[in-house]
């Protein structure tokens, strides 16, 4: 099929444009395409103006912002839903009203591009397993395996464009996005889902049902030629999801744990839960095809990830961890436990917007780590400093309400064998637009002390 005859003249709601180019190239490949395009955000026109800029030159796209109207999402084609929008929306209600598809772009990416596709998700290690199979596959077969999903700046319908008949695709599949599979009744041809966490509760409205829902998308609809790799602690939820709701497990299930990985190879990056994450990835590859030789010497070249306990180097005999995509207390406790030297060597930057998440464990690694904690400010981090207060045995500074003052009091704390952590456990909304912007910040602050 030519894509853009399948767009061709279609009526299309875009619903949410964003600023991270995911939306931006989605809409332009439809605008190339020829559709009729309305695109809404709840974003005003001057706080879009830079992904507007982008898409000056289409002159069949409308724009509705500041708001979202219901007159938007009848009489047309298709809904193209951004991650992130409730499925309960009273937009999409109308859609589903007058019988308009809704669909996502990573699943519409899937289908119509009808090539074999790697799909990873879980709570935490998504970004981190989806990179180690895209890295391997690509040093093994070269420049035909695509990356998309939910990776920064990348849009799925571009990658259209880029499809030949021996592709693959690697996906990133956050819940949000797997709702668009189960939309379409569609699952990857390998799934990968890596663990089931507690997060996004606050969108879920605390249903951690809900939640494991969206995920259970990637692999509900496989079939006897498809593979699901996971843990035994996902696959035991998965069996009596699946129970509920009378669904079966035709495809070929693997169950790996951290064990699995041979202790000669040489792994890239530090942690238990890095282990965990080369065993999946590993196990998606085999079902390619691949061989461990091959897979071995992939992983042993993996350059790691932006913000995923990203080492920064050292610094006076400190050591430098950027783990900003640390958005849960979870998270934050995989990172202390994969870095912290003997003894409470630790400093510790943290804090972000409330999820409303339980941070008793995460308190009590705290007081087994760390020496300092400097927190930045934001909606969660009260309850932080009232927990780590009461039961942290640590000593506190700030908040902060300039994520600059908290990297120059770090640099000021820290000694020899100290390691400075980056790792919120917290959302970034408050102090920043998002979780790359505050990335990007902390690289820079590093940066300019290191000079």
């Amino acid at each position: 099929m030519n894509y853009c005859d399948y767009f061709k003249g279609k009526k299309i709601t875009v619903m949410g444009l964003g600023l991270l180019g995911r939306g931006i190239g989605d809409v332009r490949t439809l605008a190339k395409c020829g559709a009729e395009l309305i695109v809404t955000d709840v974003k005003t026109k001057e706080q879009l103006a830079s992904s507007l800029e982008e898409l000056s030159e289409f002159s069949n796209i409308t724009y509705v912002l500041g708001e979202h109207r219901l007159e938007d999402f009848r009489g047309r084609d298709m809904i193209l839903k951004a991650a992130g929008v409730s499925n309960d929306s009273p937009y999409i209600a109308e859609a589903r009203a007058c019988g308009i598809p809704i669909e996502m772009s990573a699943a519409l990416f899937a289908r119509l591009s009808g090539i074999p596709v790697i799909g990873v998700t879980g709570t935490r290690g998504k970004s981190t397993t989806t990179h180690f199979i895209h890295h391997v596959l690509s040093h093994a077969t070269g420049d035909g395996v695509l990356l998309g999903g939910n990776v920064r700046g990348v849009s799925n319908l571009a990658l259209l464009d880029e499809v030949k008949e021996d592709s693959v695709a690697v996906l990133e599949l956050d819940s949000w996005q797997l709702q668009g599979f189960g939309e379409s009744k569609i699952s990857p041809k390998v799934a990968v889902f890596t663990n089931f966490l507690d997060d996004h509760l606050n969108y879920y409205k605390n249903d951690r049902e809900q939640y494991f829902s969206d995920k259970a998308q990637i692999f509900l609809h496989q079939g006897s030629g498809d593979t699901f790799v996971t843990t035994p602690e996902v696959f035991g939820r998965a069996e009596v999801y699946a129970k509920a709701h009378g669904a079966t497990f035709p495809q070929e299930v693997v169950l790996v744990d951290e064990s699995l990985v041979p202790d000669e190879w040489a792994l890239p990056l530090p942690g238990v839960h890095n282990r965990r994450n080369i065993a999946l990835a590993r196990a998606a590859l085999h079902a390619m095809g691949l061989e461990d030789e091959v897979i071995r010497a992939g992983i042993e070249t993996f350059p790691g990830l932006p913000g995923r306990l990203e080492f920064l180097g050292e610094h006076n005999g400190v050591k430098i961890y950027n783990d900003n995509n640390a958005t849960t207390p979870d998270a934050t406790i995989a990172a202390l436990e994969a870095v912290a030297p003997e003894g409470r060597r630790v400093v510790l930057i943290a804090g972000g917007s409330e999820k409303n998440l339980d941070l008793d464990r995460l308190v009590k690694v705290i007081g087994a780590t760390c020496k300092d904690v400097l927190l930045i400010d934001g909606t969660g981090t009260g309850r932080l400093h009232a927990v780590l207060k009461e039961k942290g045995g640590v000593g506190i500074r700030g908040p902060y309400t300039a994520l600059s003052d908290a990297v120059t009091e770090a640099f000021e704390i820290v000694q020899d064998g100290d390691v400075l952590l980056f790792s919120p456990a917290f959302a970034s909304f408050g102090m920043f637009q998002n979780e790359y912007q505050r990335n990007d910040q902390f690289v820079a602050l590093i940066r300019e002390h290191q000079e």
